[in-house]
């Protein structure tokens, strides 16, 4: 299914994309919820292998962390880009080609 979807839509199915929890005037935290089970987990175990040795997921991870975002959440949003980023692979039917040094 990747390559043929849209990344929200690719995120959304491997349950890593954020849905708010608001009601009325009230504003909830955002959260992640549904998707593929066996996708997040996959993805949760290449997150964190990617933090620690793919510089621009590494350098994105920390750059959150600075911020002051909690830790999981950093991590989930690494989640994301990684799901995203193999989405647009896929769908150009192209190599994967870090940042050039």
């Amino acid at each position: 299914e990747l390559g043929s979807i849209g990344n929200k839509q690719a995120a959304a199915l491997a349950g890593v994309a954020p849905f708010n929890r608001d009601s009325g005037a009230m504003r909830g935290q955002a959260h992640i919820a549904g998707g593929r089970l066996s996708v997040r987990c996959a993805l949760y175990m290449a997150s964190l292998s990617a933090i620690r040795a793919n510089p621009p997921i590494r350098d994105f991870y920390q750059r959150l962390r600075d911020q002051g975002k909690p830790g999981k959440l950093a991590i989930v949003a690494a989640m994301r880009k990684l799901i995203t980023t193999a989405n647009a692979v896929i769908a150009n039917d192209a190599p994967w080609k870090g940042k050039s040094d």
